[in-house]
């Protein structure tokens, strides 16, 4: 079976292309649908307080390491929006898929500003700054996906 690792800035598309190509009953990993899951009651899949941001990045932590042990035998698919380079040495021993989801810096920016709490910007813009460079190699998706609401994710 396939590991995917789902790369892009926040607010690119990477949950909806997620959603639009697993397979049901595939593992999906992604902090925000973590995060959003540890918080009781409604509320911005994309603002939560810290403890709960502590205890999701634990959590995915530790469906990583699972996921990486299960897609030998299953599909599984990480969201990670930019991976350090450890990540990506452990995602590649594991044979991983590497898709990066870039619709634009216009358009991400956009996104963030109508969709997203300010620290996305920033941190799209950190996502822009260190593109030029790929530590990976990628298959690049231009997506032109319509959002209502999307979920990015954290390094780990």
């Amino acid at each position: 079976m396939v590991l995917y690792v789902v790369t892009g800035p926040p607010a690119s598309g990477k949950t909806t292309y997620v959603q639009a190509h697993a397979t049901p009953g595939a593992v999906v990993i992604d902090w925000d649908a973590l995060a959003t899951a540890l918080t009781a009651g409604p509320g911005d899949s994309h603002r939560h307080p810290r403890p709960v941001q502590q205890v999701a990045h634990r959590a995915r932590r530790a469906a990583i390491r699972e996921g990486l042990r299960q897609s030998r035998g299953h599909d599984v698919w990480v969201v990670h929006s930019a991976p350090c380079p450890e990540a990506m040495a452990e995602y590649q021993a594991h044979g991983a898929h590497v898709i990066t989801i870039d619709p634009g810096q216009d358009v991400v920016l956009a996104r963030c500003e109508q969709l997203r709490p300010p620290a996305s910007r920033d941190a799209a813009l950190r996502w822009y700054a260190q593109r030029d460079t790929p530590p990976h190699p990628t298959m690049r998706v231009q997506s032109d996906i319509t959002l209502s609401n999307d979920h990015g994710s954290r390094d780990w």
